[in-house]
Parts: C-alpha cells; sequence; structure tokens
C-alpha cells in the first residue's frame, strides 16, 4: 500500500469516527434539541484546541449482535483542549452510538483521560448523556462504572471535576458527576435519577414523569443534586466556560487573577442605610454583595437550593474569592439541614483550591423544629462548623446585622480560626435575640412590674447596650474592627492583601472524620 492510500484510509477512518451513530441518530438528536458529542466540544473549547486520544478504539463484547456493529470511538469522544486559554480534558458520551452506554472499552477511554488529567494538574468536564451501562458486556461495563469511580475519587481536591448532564443519567451513572464539584443540568432535556418511574410505580405505586422525579429544576431546588439548571445546551457551556474563569487549574495553583477595573478604594454610601432600623425586617444579602464585589458581578452557585443561605464566586480588586452569606430576605437567614450542607461543601471546594472565603453574616441561629431535630440538625450543622474551621486559606467575616447563638460560632467566627473579622455598626453579637433574652431573664419582674411593657423594652434596650452591641465583642478582640459600612470593599481588599502570603496547616492526619 502507498503512502497515499495509508493517508486515505487514515482520513476514511476518521470520517467514519466523526460520523458517529450516522446521519439518522444525529437528526434525532438534534429533534430532542440536543446537540451531538463532538458539537458540545466544539462549542465548549477555544476554537480549534480540541486534540482527541482513542478515535478508533473499539468495543470489544462478544455478544454476536454487537460483533457486527462496531463504530470508532465506542461511543465516547475524548481529549483535551483549552479554555480562555488555559488547558482542560473533557469527555462526551455520544448519545448517537449505543444511546451513549458506556462498555469496558470507553471506560477505558475515559480513565485514561482522568489519570493525564491528574498527572498535568488540569479541570475534567464530563459532558453526559447515557443509557447507563451496555447491557449486552454485564459485569465489564459495572467494572467500568467503578473504575471511573475510583478515579473521581483520588482526583477528589486534587484537580477541578465538573459534570453537564445533558441527557439521560441514570442507575450507577449519577454516581459519577455526584462526586464532582458541580453539577449543571439542561431544562427538559436532562434527567437524572438511582430508579426510574416505571420501576418506583411497580414497587411504591407513585406515578412520577421523568421531569419531576429527576429532572433539572427537581434537582437544582429540591434535592441539591444540581448547582444549576441551565436553559439549554448553550447555556450549560457557557456556564462552565465561566466557572472555570474563577478556579485554578489544580491544588497547587491560586485562582486566576484578572486585571481589575474597579477601584480597589471605592467606598458604597448605599450601603450605610442598607440596614433596615427594625431587626426583624428583611432586605437582599445580594444587594451587599453587589456593591462590594468587583463590578457588581457575583456568580451565584446553587441559587435554587436553600435559599437562607447565598454562596458563590467573585473578585476583589481582580481576585476570585468565595461568597458564603447568610439571606435574611429567606427564613431571615436561619442556618437549617439544607443551608448547613449547601454552605459546607461550598467552602471545603474553596479551601481545596486556594480561594480566599469572605463570609458575609446576619443569622439569628438554628432552625427550631421537630422535623429539623430528628433529621439530624445537630450533625449536619457541624459540618458547616468543622467545614469553617478545617479551612485554611484566608479567611474574612462582616457581621451585618444578627450573629446569634451557636450560629455566632459556626459562621466564620475568630474562634475557628478566621483570619479577620469585622462588624457594622448594625452587629448584634449575642447568645440570643434582645426580646427572647429578655422575656426569660426578666419573666418574673415583667408580670410584677406597674407597667410590663414599658419595662420590657427598657430592659430590651440595656440588654442591647450591654450585651448585643458589636463593641462588646470588639473589646474582648473577637472583632478585630468595627467598621463604616461604606467602607467594607476597600478594607476587604486591603485584608486579602495581607493574607496573601498566608501559610497555616491542620495537624498532621490521614484525615478528619466529618460527620458526615
Amino acid at each position: 500500500m502507498s503512502t497515499k492510500e495509508k493517508i486515505d484510509t487514515l482520513k476514511r477512518l476518521n470520517q467514519q469516527a466523526e460520523a458517529g451513530g450516522g446521519p439518522e441518530r444525529i437528526a434525532k438528536q438534534h429533534a430532542a434539541n440536543k446537540l451531538t458529542a463532538r458539537e458540545r466540544i466544539e462549542r465548549l473549547l477555544d476554537e480549534g484546541t480540541f486534540e482527541e486520544f482513542d478515535k478508533f478504539k473499539k468495543h470489544r463484547c462478544l455478544d454476536f449482535d454487537m460483533q457486527s456493529r462496531q463504530f470508532p470511538g465506542d461511543g465516547f469522544v475524548t481529549g483535551y483542549g483549552k479554555i480562555d486559554g488555559r488547558p482542560v480534558f473533557v469527555f462526551a458520551q455520544d448519545f448517537t452510538v449505543f444511546g451513549g452506554s458506556l462498555s469496558e472499552t470507553n471506560a477505558e477511554k475515559v480513565c485514561k483521560i482522568m489519570d493525564l488529567a491528574m498527572k498535568v494538574g488540569a479541570p475534567i468536564i464530563g459532558l453526559n448523556d447515557s443509557g447507563g451501562a451496555r447491557i449486552q458486556e454485564g459485569v465489564a461495563s459495572l467494572a467500568g462504572y467503578a473504575d471511573i469511580f475510583l478515579r473521581n475519587v483520588l482526583a477528589s481536591g486534587v484537580i477541578p471535576q465538573i459534570s453537564a448532564i445533558m441527557g439521560p443519567c441514570a442507575g450507577g451513572a449519577v454516581y459519577s458527576p455526584a462526586i464532582t464539584d458541580f453539577v449543571i443540568m439542561t431544562k427538559q432535556t436532562s434527567y437524572m435519577f438511582i430508579t426510574g418511574p416505571d420501576v418506583i410505580k411497580a414497587v411504591t405505586h407513585e406515578e412520577v414523569t421523568k421531569e419531576d422525579l429527576g429532572g433539572a429544576i427537581a434537582h437544582s431546588t429540591k434535592s441539591g443534586v444540581a448547582h444549576f439548571a441551565a436553559e439549554d445546551e448553550d447555556d450549560c457551556l457557557q456556564i462552565i466556560r465561566e466557572l472555570l474563569s474563577f478556579i485554578p487549574s489544580n491544588n497547587m495553583e491560586d485562582p486566576p487573577r484578572r486585571v481589575p477595573t474597579d477601584a480597589p478604594d471605592r467606598t458604597e454610601e448605599k450601603l450605610n442605610t442598607i440596614i433596615p432600623d427594625a431587626s426583624n425586617v428583611p432586605y437582599d444579602i445580594r444587594d451587599v454583595i453587589h456593591l462590594v464585589v468587583d463590578e457588581g458581578y457575583f456568580f451565584e452557585v446553587h441559587e435554587h437550593y436553600a435559599p437562607n443561605i447565598v454562596i458563590g464566586f467573585a473578585r476583589l480588586d481582580g481576585r476570585p474569592v468565595g461568597i458564603v452569606a447568610n439571606q435574611p430576605a429567606y427564613l431571615a437567614g436561619v442556618l437549617d439541614i439544607d443551608a448547613s450542607i449547601k454552605a459546607a461543601r461550598f467552602v471545603r471546594f474553596c479551601d481545596c483550591f486556594n480561594i480566599p472565603i469572605i463570609t458575609f453574616e446576619d443569622v439569628p441561629g438554628f432552625l427550631p423544629g421537630v422535623n429539623q431535630e430528628h433529621g439530624g440538625i445537630i450533625r449536619h450543622g457541624a459540618k458547616l462548623l468543622y467545614a469553617f474551621a478545617e479551612a485554611t486559606v484566608p479567611k474574612v467575616t462582616v457581621i451585618t446585622r444578627k450573629s446569634y447563638g451557636g450560629a455566632y460560632c459556626v459562621m466564620g467566627s475568630k474562634h475557628i480560626r478566621t483570619d479577620i473579622n469585622y462588624a457594622w455598626p448594625t452587629a448584634e453579637i449575642a447568645v440570643m435575640g434582645p426580646e427572647g433574652a429578655v422575656n426569660i431573664l426578666y419573666r418574673r419582674q415583667i408580670q410584677a412590674a406597674e407597667d410590663p411593657e414599658a419595662f420590657r423594652q427598657e430592659r430590651i434596650r440595656e440588654y442591647e447596650e450591654k450585651f448585643a452591641s458589636p463593641y462588646v465583642a470588639a473589646e474582648r478582640g473577637f472583632i478585630d474592627e468595627v467598621i463604616e459600612p461604606r467602607f467594607t470593599r476597600p478594607k476587604l481588599i486591603r485584608a486579602l492583601e495581607l493574607l496573601d502570603t498566608k501559610r497555616d496547616t491542620n495537624p498532621p492526619k490521614k484525615h478528619g472524620n466529618i460527620p458526615l
């Protein structure tokens, strides 16, 4: 065979691999408002940067019918490229080939790039669209899943892992995305569940649709499995690119800084009046965040799950930061089971990847109730405490208003190694709120008073001054400085500059035993 013939053979094989399951199946994919695996990769990565691995790999299934059906690549497209000039590894399941099912061979393809991603220190992105394990291969396909799960665990905290669910993801397949750092689902076209509606109906007699059981809305609002619910596939891919702009490529690097375009000494007069005079009147903590961060841009994570706490990424003088903030506009910003889990995982992610943590605190305590207690609020609330205490990245807390009880300790207090703690003059730091405290401490005196309400109000004012004032905590050194709210941005930027060279460690150990 001549050189020309060999080159022509290569071209033919490339065309076969890039054709996927063929024109008919590709047309069905498009009719379902879904892109093909190669189209997704092309739109995700910087133009012309994708380098593919194992393009000609085929399955080794001994099933007679399967032996007669071979597709180069075996339904998975794997390789590496760049996003904003930074290397990333990516695998995409091709639903047009055997429904994107996982086989022994395409699992090997995924494992290969995951191993290489850990060696070179680059993020791994999975674009999931699969019917699950390839039934014809039996235990070999299950082994493939387990091989991937192991690498998800080993890569956790070493390189960022992002999962996009752009079609079905069911059964054991859901555990790989669940281990990764962020899960993005597309509305209407994706779903995740362990057991589908038919099995649930047969076992429990409950009737539910795929969308209600495991769609993007269900998982981004109820279960918390999905961090983002994208409007469509293009939106999903853009979310991945935006997310990576805040995150380092691996745990040995610092987050990517941008040239700042917002003045570091900018002050905001609006912050001086943003806290209502009445302590029981809500306000939106996002308004505070937008006024403080660069260009007012806050990239919120888990927006629709546990809305009583707000988490996400922003920049201060070009430096990426993770923000954790109680949300007084929802349940008064109280900490409950879901909020504790949501914030704890985010704090641990930031700590893994050297992202400073800024905490805005306005919390009346932990949510009381039988359901919360029986649901394990003690254990779940301890997760957040553990995460903040364990974190060694720069940590700065700003108490804007309420900081009561155990929640004061948990939300980045000085006592759990937060580096710099600020309070606004409106801060109320105490074991409990003034009204509740007075009702307990002066119950008999109130009942015996000539004017019970006047007596009660006098004691409340006294309690606020003697016990709940931020100056009491400042006298103890638990608050480093009581600041005028309008100076919050420059104060935070200067604090982060100081902490840029911070070095802190935990005692030598294999790992801690977080109360899971």
